[in-house]
C-alpha cells in the first residue's frame, strides 16, 4: 500500500492549517467546556469548513460533499484532532451518521438529513449503549413494540455524548426479541424533541455534554424513521462503529502535543532524564504505527474493515495513555497548571483526562481485542 496521500491531500492540509490558525485560538481545548463560547466557536468554524468544501470533502457532491477521496477526509480528520477538534460534535455526523444514511437511507431520509450534516448545522447523538449493554450491544434491552401506527419505544440509554445539545439521535431498539442477534435490532432516526425522550446529564471529568442518560418512555416512531429495514440494525451498527473507531484520529493530537511540549521545554529538554527522552522516541514510533494502522483500515477496497478498525483503535487508545503519562512526567507539576499561564493553556492536563476514558469509549479495548482475535483466527 502507498501511504503517500497525494498532492491534493497536501494542499488540503495546508488550507486547513491556515484556517485553523486564523479561526481557532491557541487556548481552545474543545467544544465541551463550561464556556458556551467554545461550542459556538465550533459551530461557526464548521460553517466555514462547509463553505470551503472541506467539512465533508470525502462525500459525493450530490450529498453536499466535495467529491474527494477517503484520504482527503483523513487529512481533515487528522488536522481537526491535532487542534482539539474544532468541529465539536460534528465528527459523528460527518464520520458515520451521514455515510450510514447514504448507504442505507431512503431518498426522503437522504434529502432531509444529509444537507444539514454537510453544512455543519445539525448535531447528532448515538443511542446505542445501555446500563446493561455497553460494549456488548447485542444484549440491548430498549424495546420497540409494533402497533398499527408504527412502534412504541421504551427503555434507557447511557453514556450518550451530546444528547443534551443534539437535534437528532440514531436510536437502537429491539424489534424482534426472539430472533438471533443479526435480526433482532432496528435503528431509528429520531428527533430529540419528540415526546417520550428525557435527557439527564452525567457529571464527569470529561466536561459538560459528553455523558448523559436518555430515558425513553413510549416514544412514537414510524416506518419513515427506520434506517435500513426492520431487523437490520445490527449489521448497520457494526458498519457504523467501524467508521467511528477510525474517525477519532487521536494519534494526530498525540503527535501535536509531543511537538508542542518539546518546543515549550526548550533548553529544559536536555535536562530530562535519558529514560524520558528514550520513551519520547518510542512514542513517536508508536504514533507512526497507529497512523499506518488507521490508513490500512481506511484504505480497504470494501470500506472500513471491522477487525482492521479495531486493531487501529487498540493501538491509538493505548498510545493516548502512554503519551499522557509521558507528558506529565516531562512537565512535572506544571502539567496540572490551569489558566492563561499553564503549559500549552492546560492542553496536557486536558489530554490526560480524556486519555483515561480512551480504552472504554467506542467499545472497550477488551472487545476490540476479541474482534481482532476472531479475525486472525478465522472466526473461531
Amino acid at each position: 500500500m502507498d501511504f503517500e496521500l497525494g498532492e491534493r491531500a497536501d494542499d488540503v492540509r495546508s488550507q486547513l492549517r491556515e484556517m485553523l490558525r486564523a479561526g481557532v485560538p491557541d487556548d481552545f481545548l474543545g467544544a465541551f467546556t463550561d464556556d458556551p463560547a467554545d461550542l459556538e466557536l465550533t459551530m461557526r468554524f464548521c460553517a466555514e469548513l462547509a463553505e470551503a468544501g472541506l467539512l465533508c470533502i470525502g462525500w459525493p457532491a450530490e450529498y453536499g460533499g466535495g467529491d474527494g477521496t477517503v484520504w482527503d477526509q483523513t487529512v481533515v480528520r487528522e488536522e481537526m484532532w491535532a487542534w482539539h477538534e474544532p468541529r465539536g460534535p460534528q465528527y459523528m455526523g460527518v464520520n458515520w451518521v451521514g455515510p450510514a444514511i447514504m448507504r442505507h437511507g431512503t431518498p426522503e431520509q437522504k434529502a432531509r438529513h444529509l444537507p444539514p450534516i454537510a453544512a455543519g448545522s445539525v448535531i447528532w447523538c448515538q443511542g446505542f449503549s445501555e446500563p446493561e449493554a455497553g460494549s456488548d450491544l447485542a444484549s440491548l434491552r430498549t424495546t420497540a413494540t409494533r402497533d398499527a401506527d408504527g412502534w412504541l419505544v421504551s427503555g434507557q440509554k447511557v453514556w450518550t455524548s451530546y444528547a443534551a445539545m443534539a437535534s437528532w439521535c440514531v436510536l437502537a431498539a429491539v424489534t424482534a426479541p426472539s430472533e438471533p442477534t443479526s435480526r433482532r435490532l432496528t435503528l431509528f432516526l429520531v428527533p430529540m424533541d419528540r415526546p417520550g425522550i428525557e435527557v439527564r446529564p452525567i457529571a464527569s471529568m470529561l466536561g459538560p455534554h459528553h455523558l448523559n442518560e436518555v430515558f425513553i418512555d413510549e416514544l412514537r416512531v414510524t416506518d419513515a424513521d427506520v434506517l435500513g429495514t426492520p431487523g437490520d440494525g445490527w449489521r448497520i451498527m457494526r458498519d457504523a462503529l467501524a467508521y467511528e473507531r477510525v474517525g477519532i484520529a487521536r494519534y494526530a493530537r498525540c503527535e501535536a502535543l509531543l511537538e508542542r511540549v518539546r518546543e515549550f521545554l526548550r533548553d529544559g529538554w536536555d535536562d530530562l532524564p535519558e529514560s524520558v527522552r528514550t520513551r519520547w522516541v518510542r512514542a513517536l514510533i508508536e504514533i507512526r504505527v497507529a497512523k499506518l494502522l488507521a490508513y490500512v483500515a481506511v484504505g480497504g477496497e470494501d470500506g472500513v474493515d471491522d477487525a482492521a478498525a479495531s486493531a487501529a483503535r487498540i493501538v491509538t487508545t493505548t498510545l493516548d495513555q502512554t503519551v499522557a503519562e509521558l507528558l506529565f512526567e516531562a512537565l512535572g507539576s506544571a502539567a496540572l497548571d490551569t489558566g492563561t499561564d499553564a503549559a500549552l493553556h492546560g492542553a496536557v492536563e486536558d489530554h490526560w483526562r480524556y486519555a483515561q476514558a480512551a480504552t472504554v469509549a467506542s467499545g472497550t479495548i477488551e472487545i476490540q481485542r476479541v474482534i481482532t482475535a476472531r479475525d486472525i483466527l478465522g472466526g473461531r
